[in-house]
């Protein structure tokens, strides 16, 4: 047990220094042409909004204006007083923002993704909504919480580019470098309407999605919206005008996300130890068997025991992707199973251990979920993707993998099945075991959905991606985490999950 408190312990400390660290600079690539335009984005069919026109944006003043004439007189002296640290900026920010706002949705999860260390008499105390700030901090950011902060900030920045789209084509101002001869952008110049700025947007967005997601992150995030409203004027791509309709487009989209996320359920995912207690005892009277925690000491409730209700996004219920039942313990199909759990951790090798490492996404990562956004991240910088086009990946794959999760919740709730850790006396894994039920893996679920929408979104990827999937659902028979059934139901689970994802997507007008 001291062992056990000191590790928990040490997590604690680590999450502490981690408040006070410098965060990554990200991923290094260039800013970009865009491959395309989509000059009819602004028709696509939005996910949370009625129409693109639900928010509404003045319209602009003319750009023969008194008004807007100063404006690009600003613009001029502003760039022209431009020193190394603001090219670094606009550098970084890039004319692609959305992948960078990504990156620190996904860093956050990491840095969140801690949990809490035991109470010197054995018990725990859970993260408090009300009260963020106090130890354990609000949120812990375990894979289903995860899972839904990437899925609130991709959805809502995909609904907010659909707008910006179509105001930007309705009202057709062009960028300020076609208007002024002396604004030379620095970023490559798209010849994309620039009002409302499609970066103020995505700005705005994110940091009241986030900022409500991760509260106490909200200055930080301020600052880094507050560092790309200045690349947006610096780089010469938006005078103020374009930059203010932007940032209030991007209030009243964030808003309509903001008040689904208040009623979704999420809640009360973490339920009481009764709760948990009559889902297991539930389960033992249908199946003769329960999971339990293996800790020491024993967290009384396991991970978000009810997330498999919280409302999903486009699967229709959770039973009509439910797996069938596990097999019995000791039947000759678990015997089966637990003789290749043993065989291969008895003889596991350099490249097994590998892959289990390198797929575990455990405590202070950004969770499978995120392991799949970064994924997404490289192809769409491969196929330089712009960025309405981007929120389009990144929105239907996080609602994918957020609806996996659910379903994932679900079964393994539903059926409460036991780790092998439990269920295979003497049995040790290499590394850890997450505290909630075995049956049906998670990353095995999140993977196949992942990797089902991103083959249809990028089909020259679809073998690559579904290697990804597989080598993620072997990776936890290798790491002792799960038996072959529980990986293998998961990827049919995600799959089925992404069927409806990509159905919703093949009729949004996009393609």
């Amino acid at each position: 047990m001291k062992s056990t408190i000191n590790i928990l312990t040490i997590l604690s400390i680590t999450f502490l220094v981690s408040c006070q660290k410098e965060y990554p600079t990200g991923a290094e690539y260039d800013p970009y042409s865009f491959a395309t335009l989509d000059e009819k984005g602004g028709t696509w069919t939005p996910i949370l909004l009625n129409a693109p026109t639900q928010i509404s944006v003045p319209s602009p003043v003319a750009i023969t204006s008194p008004e807007y004439l100063a404006e690009l007189d600003a613009l001029k002296k502003s760039m022209a007083y431009a020193i190394d640290e603001d090219r670094k900026l606009i550098t970084y920010w890039g004319n692609n923002p959305i992948v960078r706002w990504n990156e620190i949705a996904r860093e956050l999860a990491a840095k969140y993704n801690l949990t809490p260390a035991p109470n010197a008499d054995g018990t725990y105390p859970a993260p408090s909504a009300a009260n963020p700030g106090v130890y354990p901090y609000f949120p812990f950011a375990h894979p289903p919480y995860a899972s839904r902060a990437f899925a609130y900030l991709s959805a809502a920045q995909f609904d907010g580019l659909i707008a910006a789209w179509h105001y930007k084509y309705q009202f057709n101002r062009p960028a300020p470098s076609k208007n002024a001869a002396a604004i030379v952008p620095v970023l490559p110049d798209q010849n994309l309407p620039s009002y409302p700025s499609d970066g103020a947007v995505i700005a705005s967005v994110s940091v009241e999605i986030l900022s409500a997601l991760f509260p106490l992150e909200k200055e930080f995030l301020k600052t880094k919206a507050a560092e790309m409203r200045l690349m947006l004027s610096l780089s010469g791509m938006n005078v103020e005008s374009d930059i203010v309709a932007g940032e209030e487009l991007g209030k009243g989209i964030a808003a309509v996300y903001l008040k689904r996320a208040s009623t979704d359920g999420m809640s009360k995912a973490q339920s009481s130890k009764a709760v948990s207690d009559s889902l297991a005892n539930e389960a033992f009277k249908r199946f003769g068997w329960k999971w339990q925690n293996m800790e020491s000491p024993q967290r009384p409730v396991g991970i978000a025991p009810l997330f498999g209700k919280v409302k999903p996004w486009y699967l229709v219920s959770v039973e009509a992707v439910r797996p069938p039942a596990p097999p019995e313990l000791n039947s000759a199909a678990f015997q089966h199973a637990a003789k290749e759990l043993q065989e291969t951790a008895n003889n596991l090798t350099n490249e097994q251990r590998k892959i289990a490492n390198w797929w575990s996404d455990g405590l202070g990562t950004y969770t499978p979920p995120g392991h799949w956004n970064r994924f997404a991240t490289d192809f769409i910088i491969k196929y330089k993707l712009n960025p309405i086009r981007t929120a389009r990946v990144y929105a239907y794959l996080n609602t994918a993998v957020q609806d996996a999760g659910i379903s994932c919740w679900d079964a393994k709730y539903y059926y409460n099945y036991p780790r092998p850790i439990q269920a295979m006396p003497g049995f040790k894994t290499i590394l850890g075991t997450p505290n909630f039920p075995a049956y049906t893996s998670g990353h095995s679920t999140f993977s196949a959905a992942a990797a089902s929408v991103l083959s249809y979104l990028f089909p020259q990827e679809k073998a690559l991606v579904e290697k990804h999937a597989k080598e993620a659902a072997d990776s936890r028979i290798y790491g002792g985490i799960h038996y072959r059934f529980d990986s293998e139901a998961g990827l049919e689970q995600g799959r089925k999950v992404a069927e409806f994802t990509v159905q919703k997507a093949s009729k949004d007008g996009a393609d």
